[in-house]
């Protein structure tokens, strides 16, 4: 078969942390569930995928995490599943093992000044990291994709973060344009569609929060307004606490 026709990817419904962020405190990150919302969200994603699906079967790379789970379950794809495979490098940014609210919040702040690319969480990752986990699944796909049974399509049940990383590593995006991309919605759907030339596009674009063109570099950002001294270190010191 080859390498698929269409590369669906899905970012999981609504979690709990979505409603309430301080169950970072108190449940581990992959254990955090979908609320009912989210639950919802997953089922009519579920009847949309299924009519584009029309009948053809989808081998699915779900994140070990629960509410990928959960997702894919509530996508309710039946026996147009050909196979489902846990995938550990399609998971959520790592973070810290317990996010303790204050120095996560400092984190944030320092992440939105340096970049959410290179910027790498205490205990945790950069979107650097979480780039180079990708560039590595990606190898399997392509090794996936030499079997001739392969199914015509394939799904990624994902995290919002993830997608955009899959899609900056597939589509060879800047950084720079990267750092100008908002997260999908909780249950959004893309999907990457082959042309007759066998390359692929992306249906729909992620939405921005500054204008950016893909092949801008550093070179095109404005320039950085360095704070002081005493403010980071101020940061630094509520994240010691």
């Amino acid at each position: 078969m080859g390498a698929p026709a269409r590369i669906f990817m899905i970012r999981h419904g609504q979690s709990a942390a979505n409603a309430d962020t301080s169950i970072y405190n108190r449940v581990p990150d992959y254990r955090i569930p979908l609320t009912e919302l989210g639950v919802e969200q997953a089922r009519i994603a579920g009847e949309d995928l299924r009519r584009k699906l029309d009948g053809q079967q989808v081998c699915v790379y779900v994140s070990p995490y629960l509410r990928a789970y959960q997702t894919l379950e509530a996508l309710n794809l039946g026996s147009l599943i050909e196979r489902v495979i846990e995938e550990p490098r399609l998971r959520e940014q790592d973070w810290a093992n317990f996010q303790i609210a204050g120095e996560i919040e400092d984190q944030k702040e320092l992440r939105n000044l340096y970049g959410h690319f290179f910027y790498r969480f205490r205990e945790g990752e950069s979107g650097s990291d979480v780039y180079d986990r990708v560039s590595s699944f990606m190898e399997t796909l392509y090794r996936h994709w030499q079997k001739p049974t392969y199914a015509p399509n394939a799904l990624l049940v994902t995290h919002g973060l993830t997608m955009r990383l899959f899609c900056m590593r597939w589509f060879h995006w800047t950084v720079e344009y990267f750092e100008s991309l908002n997260n999908p919605d909780n249950a959004e759907l893309r999907t990457l569609m082959m042309n007759d030339d066998g390359q692929y596009s992306l249906d729909s674009p992620f939405s921005q929060w500054v204008p950016r063109d893909v092949d801008d570099s550093v070179l095109h950002a404005p320039r950085m307004r360095f704070r002081r001294r005493t403010q980071l270190a101020g940061a630094s010191r509520r994240m010691r606490r």
